[in-house]
């Protein structure tokens, strides 16, 4: 059953994308930018619809009064899975996303890209991309827009040892605005390069803003102590509330870890 589920949810997913892209097309080119992210940000909801309704899987989001209600700030998250390349973006308010170049370049979807003003940056082009990114996303951030990035550079496997890079430190000495982390782990229910889809419920965690001014190496060894910590306490939260959820073995290693030290300490939560 859940094979099937995972089938029907995956067609539903893409023909949504492609449908809604065609049809609201129209409106989402010829208005102004800031009305046009209705699309993108109804196509983000109607996708947790679609999940809810065809694979059983909810979330819910801790900490939205973290984020701060005025002005540019980075928003730090984990990255397990493709639902979270797009799932945050309703509670993002003018959110902007540094990516790959080639994305610009698929018909239609490279389109809405630059409409929306996202950075495409070239990753070979190596030291002159950081200063590129940091002069348009500072241009961006003067017009009260949020940076949405994800410190470890890609999606990583539920259980992976962290992987965090240092680009996220020099955004923040540059741009000097809070840093916002965030935990989740939607890679348990959507697993990243692959098909399933697997039900149940999740929780996604907003963390309290780092605020600017920080020595960058301090602020780097705080961000990923803190959102370690966090993810490692969100993880077993997770798979003690979801014990249908299958474990792969990295994930399975990481969680028997977590567990020994719980009970070590004493503790039976996390």
């Amino acid at each position: 059953m859940i094979v099937l589920r995972s089938i029907i949810f995956n067609i539903a997913f893409y023909l949504n994308l492609i449908l809604r892209m065609i049809i609201f097309s129209p409106y989402y080119f010829l208005a102004e930018r800031k009305k046009a992210w209705r699309v993108p940000k109804e196509w983000a909801m109607s996708n947790h619809r679609l999940l809810e309704k065809i694979v059983g899987t909810t979330f819910e989001i801790e900490g939205l009064e973290n984020l701060p209600k005025e002005g540019g700030f980075i928003f730090a998250a984990k990255h397990q899975s493709f639902w979270d390349a797009y799932a945050l973006l309703p509670w993002i308010e003018d959110g902007v996303i540094i990516l790959k170049r080639e994305l610009t370049w698929i018909p239609l979807f490279g389109q809405y890209i630059t409409k929306m003003r996202m950075i495409p940056i070239d990753r070979g082009a190596r030291g002159k991309v950081m200063k590129h990114a940091v002069n348009r996303t500072r241009a961006e951030m003067e017009a009260g827009r949020q940076l949405i990035i994800y410190p470890e550079g890609t999606r990583r496997p539920v259980g992976a040892e962290p992987s965090y890079r240092y680009g996220i430190a020099r955004l923040y000495r540059d741009l000097r605005v809070p840093v916002v982390p965030c935990v989740m782990h939607p890679g348990l229910f959507w697993p990243r390069r692959k098909s399933m889809r697997y039900p149940g419920h999740f929780k996604v965690r907003i963390l309290p803003a780092i605020q600017p001014g920080l020595d960058p190496d301090v602020f780097f060894a705080r961000l990923i102590s803190g959102m370690e910590t966090a993810s490692d306490a969100l993880l077993l939260e997770t798979v003690r509330a979801n014990p249908q959820v299958p474990l792969t073995p990295l994930a399975r290693q990481k969680v028997a870890s977590l567990e020994a030290a719980a009970k070590e300490s004493g503790t039976t939560q996390p």
